[in-house]
């Protein structure tokens, strides 16, 4: 009588992903190594790819810019300092931000409620919010609303943020 190749069964767990590995020894080891030689580095790469939002980061970023209330998000900054776009932005950024620290319900505003906030006629806040679609720095949700992108938070954090603080402090 032949004896049956014993079987070992491995399983694997990196972040969100699970595999389970069913074989001989020798053919086990061979897949886990095949498994962390091809998998793992290019889900590496890919995963470098991924636009993330650091919140801690991004909450200290906001300091001066952007403060809570028990009325809802505000601006510290004058809209007089600010352009149109930057006015809008930040008010979006105030909503998310809120909305990720469980401050507010929702994550985004009206385009009547982002009127009222800019302070500028129905056409230029029109205007403005298509200029900010077309760059993919906001979208409008399901129900019409307006959103910031994740696109739009990381370009506010990487590029604007710190200009806005510059005109702030001017």
């Amino acid at each position: 009588m032949t004896k049956k190749p014993e079987k070992v069964e491995v399983h694997l767990k990196y972040k969100n992903i699970e595999k389970t590995l069913s074989a001989s020894p020798e053919e086990a080891w061979l897949l886990l190594n095949k498994f962390f030689n091809d998998f793992l580095p290019s889900f590496e790469v890919a995963n470098k790819l991924l636009l993330n939002v650091d919140m801690q980061q991004l909450a200290k970023d906001c300091e001066g810019l952007i403060a809570f209330s028990l009325e809802g998000p505000n601006l510290l900054v004058s809209k007089s300092r600010l352009t149109d776009n930057e006015t809008l932005l930040l008010w979006l950024l105030a909503v998310y931000l809120g909305h990720k620290l469980d401050i507010l319900e929702c994550d985004a505003l009206s385009k009547e409620e982002l009127q009222a906030k800019l302070g500028k006629s129905s056409k230029i806040t029109s205007t403005r919010l298509g200029e900010l679609v077309k760059s993919d720095m906001i979208t409008k949700t399901t129900d019409e609303k307006i959103k910031i992108t994740t696109f739009g938070v990381a370009q506010l954090q990487k590029d604007l943020l710190s200009k806005i603080k510059a005109k702030a402090n001017a």
